[in-house]
């Protein structure tokens, strides 16, 4: 069979693989969750009393729904590794997980994964400070560890310091890249948990930035970088099927860091970390949301909407939370699009 042909076979093969294993392990996961009492409390919070009001109803949803989407992506690429090394070659052709384009992503993923179901567990537990999780230094500190840790393999391990500007051209940035690695990582994790706040608003833009990337890594070559964009597109699917309103159960940290900071990773992969201010709009606007609610509350002590993230100040003054969903996915599917034609459009 061509390469070509059998690359695209492959790569929807996979995908709906997952979209598949994820809908058969969603309700085991739900009934785990049920049985480790998982369930999240709505608290009542001093800064942000309006968003805890408009979501009581939610208290008790299990949370830590994420794992159903690595978890799943997980068990497949080792499946297929594992394959390659007990069968013949022809079963090789399967596996997508090399050196070049997949270890580091997974690895990161699963480090974030990991951080975030310990956070989201303290948080269930109400174990540590204001009512329960990581402090925020330590989270810092967890997230910036794993992205720093990502920034030094590039440079050092796959000889990586270009950062690409779209219709400018390529940059060395040296050692400067390591920052320039971890920033886009913290950026990006933060911004996908910030955006986590309502039934399926976290997981539609997520499914359609990873499609995009899929895309923009398959012109490029880097097909096993591709298969595991979208094999993360479809256990996204899978898990938005039961995230949707109402939702059966919540992303999580373990879901919104973890995908969050393989998204950054991707992007830096396919060195095209200035066009996820595209593809990723909606993360961008609701971290910029907050931005500018904190530093309004600082410096002129006022508010500029009336919750932040911006999802809140929207329930606040009377929109759905399906209207705010569907708009965003909407959004989402729209950026994604001009994301990969700028991409296709940028290699001419």
């Amino acid at each position: 069979m061509h390469p070509a042909p059998f690359d695209v076979i492959r790569t929807l093969t996979i995908t709906f693989g997952s979209f598949l294993l994820a809908m058969l392990l969603a309700p085991l996961l739900l009934k785990l969750l049920r049985k480790f009492k998982m369930g999240k409390t709505i608290r009542t919070s001093e800064s942000a009393p309006i968003a805890a009001a408009l979501h009581a109803a939610k208290s008790g949803t299990p949370v830590g729904g994420g794992i159903l989407v690595w978890g799943t992506v997980t068990f497949i690429i080792l499946v297929l590794s594992a394959g390659c090394g007990l069968w013949d070659t022809e079963f090789c052709s399967w596996n997508f997980l090399s050196r070049s384009q997949t270890l580091l992503p997974l690895g990161a993923m699963i480090a974030a994964a990991l951080v975030g179901l310990l956070d989201d567990y303290l948080n269930v537990r109400k174990i540590g400070p204001a009512g329960g999780g990581l402090r925020m230094r330590h989270r810092l500190l967890s997230y910036s560890s794993i992205a720093l840790v990502a920034a030094w393999w590039f440079y050092s391990k796959l000889d990586w310091d270009i950062l690409h500007v779209p219709f400018v051209g390529d940059f060395a940035l040296g050692w400067l890249y390591i920052p320039a690695f971890a920033i886009v990582i913290i950026a990006t994790s933060n911004s996908v948990n910030e955006t986590d706040g309502l039934d399926g608003l976290a997981g539609g833009p997520l499914m359609a930035a990873f499609a995009a990337y899929a895309a923009i890594a398959y012109s490029q070559g880097k097909h096993d970088l591709a298969i595991f964009c979208s094999a993360i597109s479809g256990a996204l699917m899978a898990f938005l099927w039961f995230n949707v309103t109402p939702a059966t159960f919540f992303m999580g940290d373990t879901g919104a860091m973890s995908l969050g900071t393989l998204l950054g990773i991707v992007a830096m992969l396919t060195n095209q970390p200035l066009l996820l201010l595209i593809i990723g709009l909606p993360f961008v606007i609701e971290s910029l949301s907050v931005i500018i609610q904190v530093t309004s509350k600082k410096l002129r002590k006022k508010k500029v909407f009336r919750s932040a993230p911006i999802h809140h100040h929207l329930e606040a003054i009377g929109w759905k939370e399906s209207q705010i969903v569907f708009r965003t996915w909407l959004i989402s599917m729209f950026c994604a699009g001009i994301g990969v034609v700028l991409a296709m459009a940028d290699k001419l």
